[in-house]
């Protein structure tokens, strides 16, 4: 079970959402799929023997919580991140985006309003306007050497706000926020008494030069912090994610909105792949980012050369690049329908990521450099 990141495994019949999904999404079937942030890659060798020692045993029935996964999570942010959470304040939920919409329900009472930093993932939005709550949009600035947070119209957000719902690494632009960046919008959040949720699932995977800094350790009696393996290890179908909270009054609302839901986080294969991946998963998380780093870099240089009139920042973290069309003046629907229909690319349309993002899209790399490739190939004859 070496792994082998040059070779792709077929996903058709696996009723995989990236490729399945395309007729439904795309109107095609055939377009090339670069729009779920999940990974072409086969999961780590330990996390899959884990799974088939877990099916050898022919009975899957209600299961116990294995004592191993709380453990195993702190270790590896210890090891990996330098800070070490409280075991005792962590505790197992169904998913991060569960989560967001958790995090709302408990914290915030109808009506009052949750900050975002735009352009974001889409459930951001969702948790937020789904809940009757009051969306403040803080959108990302622009800047020569990529987005940066704008402080003073956060503070401005701040004032009407009970909670805000962080990014951090952000999804979609890739930004790793510094210390001295989370530091001055957690302050705004203590002056205005507004409570965090930092959603960090991308949080291991960063490029040469970039460090990963835990929100919460920053403001402990503030933050709450959503971590999950699935975008590091490729498991994301299996759900399960970690909420920590220093905060007990806090971890109890948000246990009590969980509870009020039918729901299980004692799913055997999903608790066999987590302890599997957080105790023997490194190596390969180490290789995996080697290998993103690379294809990162060969698709802006690619990008640079043959359609410099795209304007793309490169990712400090994750497996996503966040493409800029404005220079093309194109409608939305009539730069979608190009990329479908004339260079049968299936990417994630910016305006899913809010209005700041009208004029992107958004390109999953975690593929192989043949994919990418025939990516660009595609681009450049379409808009070269």
């Amino acid at each position: 079970m070496a792994a082998d990141f040059s070779r792709l495994p077929d996903r058709g019949g696996s009723l995989a959402l990236k490729t399945e999904g395309r007729l439904a999404t795309f109107g095609r079937p055939e377009v090339l799929p670069l729009w779920v942030a999940d990974m072409d890659f086969a999961c780590p060798p330990p996390v899959r023997a884990a799974l088939l020692q877990r099916a050898d045993h022919p009975i899957y029935g209600y299961t116990l919580r294995d004592p191993d996964m709380v453990p195993a999570l702190c270790d590896w942010i210890s090891q990996v991140h330098g800070w070490r959470p409280d075991a005792a304040q962590v505790w197992i939920v169904p998913g991060v985006v569960p989560s967001l919409y958790a995090a709302v329900a408990a914290l915030t009472e109808p009506g009052e309003g949750v900050i975002i930093q735009t352009p974001v993932y889409p459930p951001f939005f969702q948790a937020v306007r789904e809940q009757g709550r009051r969306l403040l949009e803080n959108p990302l600035r622009l800047e020569a050497q990529g987005y940066g947070m704008d402080l003073d119209h956060f503070e401005q957000c701040a004032r009407q706000a009970r909670l805000f719902l962080l990014c951090s690494p952000h999804n979609p632009v890739g930004r790793v926020w510094r210390r001295d960046e989370l530091e001055a919008v957690l302050a705004i959040c203590a002056r205005h008494d507004v409570q965090v949720l930092a959603d960090e699932i991308h949080a291991d995977l960063l490029y040469p030069g970039q460090l990963h800094q835990p929100a919460l350790p920053l403001a402990p009696d503030r933050v709450i912090a959503a971590w999950a393996p699935g975008k590091t290890f490729n498991t994301a179908g299996m759900g399960l994610s970690a909420l920590i909270c220093a905060q007990p009054q806090l971890q109890r609302r948000l246990q009590a909105v969980f509870a009020a839901l039918p729901v299980t986080t004692h799913n055997p294969f999903a608790q066999a792949a987590w302890v599997a991946a957080y105790r023997q998963g490194r190596p390969w998380r180490d290789e995996l980012v080697g290998v993103l780093a690379a294809h990162r870099d060969h698709l802006l240089q690619r990008l640079a050369q043959e359609l410099p009139q795209l304007r793309v920042h490169a990712p400090q973290g994750t497996y996503l690049l966040w493409l800029d069309f404005r220079q093309l003046q194109l409608s939305e629907a009539d730069l979608v329908r190009r990329l479908v229909e004339t260079a049968g690319l299936g990417l994630n349309p910016g305006s899913s990521f809010g209005a700041t993002g009208l004029g992107h899209m958004r390109l999953n790399f975690a593929t192989s450099r043949a994919v990418l490739d025939q990516a660009v190939d595609r681009l450049v004859a379409c808009l070269g």
